[in-house]
């Protein structure tokens, strides 16, 4: 599967945030985190 690059820009408390949730070792880097964070919203706002 051939996956898209984007890119963002997030405030330093977001990246911050985002460090703490990867070293709890449930995600492989912040690509994979930040797919499952869209796939859970999409699916808690039935997109």
């Amino acid at each position: 599967m051939e996956k898209e690059r984007i890119s963002a820009t997030i405030n330093p408390e977001t990246g911050e945030l985002i460090e703490k949730i990867l070293k709890r070792g449930k995600y492989r880097n912040k690509s994979h985190f930040l797919e499952e964070a869209i796939k859970f919203f999409a699916k808690e706002n039935k997109e």
